[in-house]
């Protein structure tokens, strides 16, 4: 039988390597709309981030989410990240 393959993906904070469904994607179009896309299939540049508080306010403090997408990243795209961790 075959085994199948998970794919992994790099938090842009913390530089993990973990599988895919554990990070949650942030994407940025070409207009320069940003966006949390939590089925990560979202057009556009991507940066995935482990979901938890202190990453987060390391990503805003850091604006890693900026330089990783070329955007400048609203506060309430944190905001958002933030009320994922609440769930």
């Amino acid at each position: 039988m075959k085994v199948k393959k998970i794919p992994m993906r790099t938090c842009v904070v913390t530089k993990e390597v973990l599988p895919k469904k554990e990070l949650v994607r942030v994407c940025a179009t070409k207009e320069g709309l940003v966006s949390v896309d939590l089925k990560g299939k979202a057009p556009g540049r991507g940066a995935y981030l482990k979901l938890s508080r202190e990453v987060i306010n390391l990503a805003r403090k850091n604006k890693a989410l900026d330089r990783k997408l070329e955007v400048s990243v609203p506060e309430e795209i944190y905001l958002e990240l933030e009320s994922l961790i609440n769930d």
